[in-house]
């Protein structure tokens, strides 16, 4: 079973490269069958999230080429199965795109109902109102969603809740429908920017991704495109507040500050220094002494609520008493008995986390339970006294590649083990 080592008290120097955004990269991979063309995608992060995507993709008869470690070449002309096999599903929550992909290629598709990390009930009944509205006949049963449709028609939709998922699975479908779809109360997320554009540059018609009204004008087919993936908002949020929970230095590269501003501003708070640049973030925290803040998740361009473990593992640092709110997910608080074993203070009252600073993190054996969680309790390690040991870390490599060397690189002292001997070893070097 592998496992993170790592001794703490080190603060973090130096840069590091931010890779592919793995949310928009699994939209992007699912938008891709869409054409019978031959798709390349760049920028993807090589995480098994991915990894797993372009699993599902060849086992319904996508022939892809693995360029190199972040460069696919898809096509899909040679599709031939139309359900989405419950293996893949299970893995990956993201797998729901080929949903919307298939129903607006072929007018049918099969997928499993979804798994993923369990942070919470994730319903897709804003999915299967979206596909009705078009026109799709939607039966869920025995496990699996399947919908068809003789044409789907574009429709005004409007979301009763925020949901990224229903923006993409809606818009993938719409963009192949006859006539003009809206999309009300639409997710905002870089990531369905960034599905939008992709869809555009293969000969879609889709305006106001970014805002709460995304309208679709539906074209008879797509074409094939070459496309890079944006950088990845929560792996260069988890550095930074690697960066502050460690009292460190940390430059991370190729991202787009403007997606980052919600952790900028809550990181300004908690009184670390920022300098941006046009495509570079620093975090200073050297000299800072870490101050209590108020945080609450909202839908982008709110907090995230995929960067509030993080957040907390540096608010339980900081001296004095902070909140942090849990407005989307409601079971996000798995990790806090984790990081009391490492002495962290934080009382759970519904969906409220009362955190009261301490000085210090102590060295101890924890357990990831979901993939931010996960990279939350290896920020702590690394700013604790000691060594720590993360258990469970298939959830940390779902979403973040090379995550171990990227930390060395910043002079972290952690080491993935997955034996009583390498782990031994590790405690001899270091100690």
């Amino acid at each position: 079973m592998e496992q993170y080592m790592m001794r703490g008290g080190k603060p973090l120097m130096g840069s590091v490269p931010i890779s592919g955004a793995k949310n928009a990269a699994l939209a992007i991979l699912a938008a891709a069958v869409m054409t019978d063309d031959t798709v390349i995608i760049e920028n993807l992060p090589d995480v098994r999230d991915i990894n797993v995507m372009i699993g599902a993709l060849e086992d319904i008869g996508a022939n892809i080429v693995r360029e190199d470690k972040h460069v696919v070449r898809i096509n899909a002309s040679s599709i031939k199965g139309l359900s989405v096999d419950y293996e893949y599903i299970k893995k990956i929550r993201a797998s729901y795109y080929l949903l919307g992909a298939l129903l607006g290629k072929y007018k049918k598709a099969e997928v499993a109902l979804p798994g993923g990390c369990a942070i919470g009930s994730r319903p897709i009944d804003l999915h299967i109102k979206g596909f009705k509205a078009l026109g799709a006949q939607v039966d869920v049963g025995y496990g699996l969603i399947s919908a068809n449709a003789k044409r789907l028609v574009g429709s005004h939709i409007y979301l009763d809740k925020v949901s990224v998922g229903a923006t993409i699975n809606i818009l993938m479908a719409a963009a192949l429908a006859e006539g003009k779809t809206v999309i009300e109360n639409a997710a905002k997320e870089p990531h369905v920017v960034d599905v939008a554009n992709f869809l555009n540059s293969m000969g879609a018609n889709i305006r106001g991704a970014g805002t709460d009204v995304i309208r679709v004008v539906g074209v008879e087919k797509l074409h094939g495109t070459e496309y890079s993936v944006i950088p990845d908002q929560i792996e260069a949020g988890t550095f930074m507040f690697a960066a502050a929970a460690t009292h460190g230095d940390v430059t991370v590269c190729n991202v787009i500050p403007k997606h980052l501003e919600a952790t900028t501003a809550k990181l300004l708070e908690t009184g670390c220094e920022i300098v941006e640049y046009d495509d570079a973030v620093r975090v200073i925290a050297t000299n800072s002494k870490l101050t209590p803040t108020q945080v609450t998740t909202l839908p982008y361009p709110g907090f995230p609520t995929d960067m509030q473990p993080q957040m907390t593992v540096v608010l339980a640092l900081a001296e004095g008493t902070s909140t942090v709110t849990e407005s989307i997910f409601e079971n996000r608080f798995k990790y806090v008995d984790e990081l009391a074993r490492m002495g962290a203070q934080i009382k759970v009252e519904s969906n409220i986390a009362i955190i009261s600073g301490v000085e210090k993190y102590t060295g101890a054996r924890v357990s990831a339970p979901d993939l931010r969680a996960g990279a939350a309790l290896v920020i702590a390690g690394l700013a604790a006294d000691g060594i720590t040991t993360v258990d469970d870390i298939h959830y940390i490599q779902r979403g973040y590649e090379d995550f171990e060397e990227k930390l060395r690189g910043l002079g972290a002292s952690i080491e993935k083990v997955d034996s009583e001997r390498e782990a031994q070893k590790f405690i001899l070097k270091v100690s």
